[in-house]
């Protein structure tokens, strides 16, 4: 397999009439998509762009989708930008990107002069046209599997976007892992929580692109509204789902669990966050018999490193492994000496192998900063990329995740983990979310939480889980936690309330 392309190119033949997606306003077959995307490819080829950036924004919907696929198969790589982001941080991807082109619709466009002069292709025009397979075939012929596929904006803790550049490659490689690991086939339904521009959703789109398995984007307003979130599950008996922690606890926490029956959910999958223990319980008492897996990985190693499948009981307290390596990637924890960490030392989580992102669109200094020599390997050049997340091995030989380094604070002389705090505290029962930031004017630690209880309960209970230094010095209850745009915490947010 050379391109995600082909995948499509072998589903659309085993099954051109089973349907590959769904949303809220319609579904298209693999022999559909086929034919849309080939549609865009005909178009993006017949202006001369080739192995250039091509800025998709749209809605989410099946048409995003139909639009990626064009984009690759006319052997350029795309760029989702959410329709809803800020028309600043619009402006700073754009001037990194300096796109050939933008696919949207006239009614995603409410600036025609966002783009400047970048030529906008209409997805309903676009539609109009034929395909041409004569040029569409020699295009990808001559395509290799690491050319671009994607670029992805993320902003982690900076705010500010730096693009992801991952090839073909690393998409292929992670798929068949997932495949192999999860046993994925075309009687699977995946329920899609992920926004298309986050990393997530890339484990949706190509599973059901390799195994024809259905992807049924679900609408997004249900997610405010748990049962009838359940309910949507239940109809449209999907039976898979790849979510952000901080979907699968707003169910859990707003007692909907039990309340449909979702018994045919049978692979619990979650990503991007910490995963409380005591809301996976929850889940994992509400169904018992589907298979729950902690996945972890930043943008930057497409998607997911490690990984571990729940095989047996946890405490509420306890933290949740993210357990061991993906096939063909090799996972190192490095202290600050640069050597390995023995025993249970904490140290910086670094990956090489095929998922490696190439580096950063158009940003040399933040790529040589984060994609660097090896330093177990001075006989010759290996690059590896160092997360910035702190990990340790716990007596299973299994990774867990404590913080980030950015989040690993000194206070009153003792070096903390501000994710040791959040586990602790997720764990006490009426807390529904938390998150933890060290103002550091003031040097205090401050809880940001939601749930039925007081600041001073929460921090006597706390006397019970962590040493006193640990405990926050102020507690801001909220009515709702802020959740950025892929749907996890917005501690960004969070810190402008300190």
């Amino acid at each position: 397999m050379k391109l995600v392309t082909d995948y499509l190119e072998d589903t659309a033949g085993r099954i051109p009439e089973k349907t590959a997606l769904i949303d809220e306003h319609r579904q298209v077959t693999f022999g559909t998509l086929q034919t849309e995307a080939k549609k865009i490819a005909t178009k993006l080829i017949s202006m001369g762009i080739e192995k250039q950036p091509v800025v998709v924004y749209m809605n989410k919907s099946v048409e995003v989708i139909e639009t990626f696929l064009g984009v690759a198969y006319s052997r350029n790589f795309y760029s989702p930008i959410d329709i809803h982001m800020p028309g600043s941080r619009v402006e700073k991807i754009l001037e990194t990107l300096k796109p050939c082109a933008v696919i949207t619709k006239r009614e995603c466009l409410t600036d025609p002069n966002m783009f400047g002069d970048t030529p906008i292709l209409y997805f309903d025009e676009l539609m109009e046209g034929s395909v041409d397979e004569e040029a569409v075939h020699a295009v990808t012929a001559r395509a290799i599997d690491t050319d671009l596929l994607y670029v992805l904006f993320t902003s982690g803790s900076t705010g500010t976007p730096k693009g992801v550049i991952i090839c073909h490659r690393s998409v292929i490689d992670y798929t068949e892992w997932v495949t192999k690991t999860f046993d994925i086939d075309e009687t699977h339904i995946f329920g899609n929580q992920a926004p298309f521009y986050f990393d997530n959703s890339i484990l949706d789109i190509y599973q059901m692109l390799k195994t024809g398995a259905t992807m049924n984007i679900i609408p997004e307003n249900l997610f405010s509204f748990p049962i009838k979130l359940l309910e949507y599950i239940e109809e449209q008996k999907i039976n898979i789902i790849f979510w952000v922690p901080s979907a699968l606890c707003l169910v859990a926490n707003l007692k909907a669990l039990g309340k449909r029956d979702i018994s045919g959910l049978k692979k619990v999958l979650f990503c991007g966050e910490v995963m409380p223990n005591k809301q996976l319980n929850m889940w994992r008492r509400a169904l018992p018999d589907a298979l729950y897996a902690n996945l972890y990985g930043p943008t930057e190693i497409t998607d997911v490193c490690s990984y571990y499948i729940v095989d047996r009981e946890f405490a509420d307290t306890d933290s949740l492994p993210i357990g061991f390596p993906c096939e063909n990637t090799d996972i190192m924890v490095i202290n600050d000496q640069n050597q390995l960490v023995t025993g249970d030392e904490i140290g910086e989580l670094c990956v090489r192998g095929t998922s490696l992102s190439f580096g950063y669109y158009n940003n040399p200094e933040k790529t040589e900063a984060a994609f660097v020599q090896n330093p177990l390997n001075t006989q010759y050049p290996e690059i590896i990329y160092r997360t910035g997340d702190l990990v340790k091995y716990n007596e299973y030989g299994e990774i867990i995740y404590c913080s980030r380094k950015d989040f690993q604070i000194k206070h009153m002389g003792h070096r903390i983990e501000l994710g040791e705090i959040e586990t602790a505290v997720s764990s006490i029962e009426d807390i529904q979310l938390c998150c933890c930031l060290y103002d550091e004017k003031r040097q205090k630690i401050v809880l940001f939480y939601t749930g039925e209880i007081e600041g001073k309960e929460i921090g006597e209970r706390l006397k019970d889980l962590v040493p006193e230094y640990m405990i926050p010095n102020r507690y801001k209850p909220l009515e709702e936690m802020p959740i950025n745009l892929n749907g996890k915490i917005d501690r960004v947010a969070l810190k402008a309330l300190i």
